[in-house]
């Protein structure tokens, strides 16, 4: 399966010259990525007949087909998707180079997704860390140094899980944009103890349904044929991608496109307003060993 980076190539020059004040993507974007992948446009654009006015206007009259639904999250109880639903989320990042290039794909094909930052990365990247943010997406965190909290005793744990959200916030503050009250643990291990007791500070923890596994060193058309495979099997589900790889920044363009030949919708998950009351106390053990 070849990677469209000719078409992709076409499509970021038209980004970059057509909206250097939005991000958002042209009726000639969808042309430029029809064409050069041998698809109807109508296939990448959708009809724009199911679109309210607004949405119209704020997309030039075209709908982008994969734009799904936008899900307030207030609990782990509100994570349910309908059937050939996706959920994109980029752990690790942000990276100075990698980041740009998903971001733009995304753009193109109008869609949003959650990037799960790691302090110390948004720390070192800051302008890009804001620039996630300044488009439209939404921000969780993933710790602050992304060390596998189960290595570590459950206060120091929580210790590093609100470092990291504290770090995350002081880089996004001057785009007034708070991150989202959404975690995931690194190497997705975490206590139940440290689970419950983010519950209980209204912190919903992201799991997944479909895991790319990014990381292995092997072609993006691989990562690419896995993951369609794992999210065909589901019909769906909470997607795991790292914005770190030159190779998930690589298959992001085609990926998406498969997205829509498939019928599948992208949610982007945003927190849900505060609810007076707060939620019901669960309470674990902690670990002190």
């Amino acid at each position: 399966m070849r990677i469209l980076t000719a078409s992709f190539a076409l499509l970021t020059l038209g980004v970059l010259a057509g909206c250097a004040q939005s991000p958002k993507p042209r009726v000639d974007d969808y042309e430029r990525v029809a064409h050069a992948s041998g698809v109807d446009r109508s296939a990448i654009t959708g009809s724009i007949g199911a679109q309210e006015p607004a949405e119209q206007a704020q997309q030039g009259g075209v709908r982008p087909a994969l734009a799904g639904r936008v899900l307030m999250v207030g609990s782990t109880a509100d994570l349910r998707l309908r059937p050939h639903e996706v959920v994109l989320t980029f752990d690790d990042g942000p990276h100075a180079k990698n980041t740009p290039a998903i971001l733009d794909a995304l753009d193109a094909f109008g869609v949003k997704a959650t990037f799960m930052m790691v302090g110390q990365m948004a720390e070192a990247h800051p302008q890009v860390a804001r620039d996630v943010a300044r488009r439209g997406h939404t921000v969780g965190t993933h710790s602050l140094d992304h060390h596998k909290l189960t290595d570590l005793k459950d206060a120091a744990a929580l210790e590093d899980i609100h470092s990291g959200q504290t770090v995350v916030g002081k880089v996004l503050a001057p785009t007034g944009i708070e991150p989202a009250p959404f975690f995931r643990f690194p190497y997705l291990a975490g206590s139940s103890f440290v689970r419950t007791q983010l519950g209980q500070e209204n912190i919903v923890v992201l799991d997944v349904d479909v895991d790319s596994e990014d990381y292995r060193s092997e072609s993006a058309s691989a990562v690419m044929a896995r993951t369609l495979a794992r999210l065909d099997q589901r019909g769906g589900g909470i997607v795991l991608f790292h914005d770190l790889h030159a190779r998930t920044a690589q298959l992001m363009p085609e990926f998406l496109l498969a997205l829509i030949q498939r019928g599948y919708r992208v949610v982007q998950l945003v927190p849900a307003p505060a609810v007076p009351f707060g939620r019901p106390i669960v309470t674990a053990e902690a670990r002190t060993d």
